[in-house]
């Protein structure tokens, strides 16, 4: 049985109707904050009280402790920040205020949110009386159900800006990573204790989130990982902080936002692990500034597009038996133009590439276009192969559009993953294939999964070869006469109002 996931989108769209609630009152830059502001409130207030209440049931006076929070890794807040107190003062002149001071009154207990939380709340261009109307619906909003191995805020977020986006009829510039796309790389990559993990486009932190469950449910201690990111968008920077924050996981995403080519926070960090889903195809990338930049260790990336600018940048901070697990555009399999298949040929050549996944449309909340997993290790396993797989067809239809991995599909590439690195794994046609490094250099070098794994046999439906050839050639001949029939229905209709064809 499929879980509920990250496209069930209930919950989104009562956030959704939240915003609406605000469209027109405020510039639409200022509402995203006001409500990503309030999600995170509502939402660390719901966690918190739940566990007040727990303990003022169990009566020996810890309801005050912060520390009896923290081993939950549950948020404490302030008093003059929670929820009880916001909701009384919804219908009040001094609303926007209350929120104010209390965004003030957390990140005063909580340095590292010093300048993150969104203080527009007061401002008189926010009218109090919609404010209060949305403080209302957050109130009567059941979030006892976001379960904490949900990216929360990020996926939020993402279906706010794309259904902004929407109503706009502009192009949503930021999404984030759905989490069964993020729960796939992890399961793959299968983070360890005491390592370093580094994403250097980290949106809202929702691979960081993961990898901590992961290492928190194989080793019952979430605090052996180093987290590193950066982020060049403020709002999303603050975001990530908001995201970890609330789930008690420290993380060093530089003292501010900031572009990871032209300036890398992290510049001497290798990394363990480096998980990141980096903008598809993203241009200008500012590359005609670092041409000779020291990255570039398979030649130097095209300036209209960073994909391979990217990857050479993950490789770099890659620690000596490091991993990577990235998502990009299907492009990057295959392009050939301004140095892409050279930069590709000698990553190949110097036997990092390890698997490759082919992904089903529709995963994406606001990107339609195709999408692939890439794998990249040092030192890896099976020296001179390289596993590819085809998942197209897995996954299934939440809704009329969106798509999602089944725990039962994630598991499956997992394991997939895992018999072939203890060389275990057989081909199986249409699904997955084990190539040389031969055999991808007898393909130009070119990625796509398609080219090995081939099509899947189909099973003998016993109808003889010469009466499926007369059924369908028969059939085909009566879509013909209805299509000439349909063809001349048309032309005497045109014909009738003055058209001939």
């Amino acid at each position: 049985m499929t879980e509920k996931n990250n496209a069930n989108l209930g919950f989104e769209k009562e956030l959704w109707n939240a915003a609406c609630v605000l469209w027109g009152h405020i510039p639409a830059a200022e509402y995203r904050n006001v409500i990503i502001g309030l999600i995170f409130l509502r939402y660390i207030s719901t966690a918190f009280e739940k566990k007040y209440n727990e303990l003022v049931a169990e009566g020996d006076g810890f309801e005050d402790d912060v520390d009896a929070y923290l081993e939950d890794n549950i948020f404490f807040v302030p008093e003059d920040a929670r929820w009880s107190k916001i909701a009384k003062m919804a219908h009040t002149p001094e609303i926007g205020i209350t929120l104010d001071d209390a965004m003030r009154a957390i990140e005063k207990d909580n340095p590292r949110l010093k300048n993150v939380l969104p203080k527009n709340y007061a401002t008189p261009d926010l009218d109090k009386t919609v404010l209060g109307d949305v403080v209302d619906l957050f109130t009567n909003m059941n979030m006892e159900e976001t379960e904490d191995n949900r990216d929360i805020l990020g996926r939020t977020y993402e279906y706010c800006l794309a259904k902004f986006a929407e109503k706009e009829g502009k192009k949503g510039g930021e999404y984030y990573t759905p989490s069964s796309i993020v729960n796939t790389l992890v399961e793959i990559l299968k983070p360890f204790n005491n390592c370093r993990v580094y994403d250097c486009c980290c949106g809202s932190g929702g691979m960081f989130v993961q990898s901590a469950k992961f290492i928190e449910e194989h080793s019952h201690r979430r605090d052996e990982i180093s987290i590193y990111g950066q982020e060049a968008n403020s709002d999303t920077w603050k975001m990530a902080i908001m995201n970890l924050t609330i789930r008690g996981i420290d993380a060093d995403l530089g003292p501010y936002h900031a572009d990871t080519f032209s300036n890398d926070l992290h510049p001497n960090l290798k990394a363990d692990f480096i998980l990141a889903n980096p903008p598809f195809n993203y241009s200008p990338w500012g590359g005609d500034k670092l041409q000779d930049d020291k990255r570039w260790k398979y030649g130097t990336p095209p300036t209209g597009n960073a994909n391979f600018a990217w990857i050479q940048h993950m490789i770099y901070h890659l620690a000596p038996n490091g991993k990577i697990g990235l998502v990009l555009a299907n492009g990057a399999l295959s392009s050939q133009t301004s140095g892409e298949g050279e930069i590709r040929k000698n990553i190949i050549e110097d036997d990092l590439i390890e698997g490759i996944i082919a992904l089903p449309t529709q995963l994406f909340y606001s990107v339609t276009i195709p999408a692939t997993l890439w794998f990249i290790t040092k030192n890896k396993k099976q020296k001179g192969k390289t596993l590819f797989i085809d998942a197209r067809k897995m996954g299934f239809m939440v809704d009329r559009k969106h798509r999602d991995f089944s725990k039962e599909d994630i598991q499956k590439l997992a394991d997939t993953f895992e018999r072939f690195q203890n060389g275990k794994l057989e081909d199986i046609k249409g699904f997955c294939k084990v190539a040389t490094t031969e055999e991808i250099k007898n393909q130009d070098y070119i990625l796509t999964p398609g080219r090995y794994v081939g099509i899947e046999e189909q099973e003998d439906d016993g109808e003889p070869f010469e009466e499926k050839m007369d059924r369908l050639t028969s059939e085909l001949s009566e879509m013909f006469k209805k299509s000439h029939e349909l063809e001349d229905e048309i032309k005497n209709k045109l014909g009738a109002i003055g058209y001939e064809i």
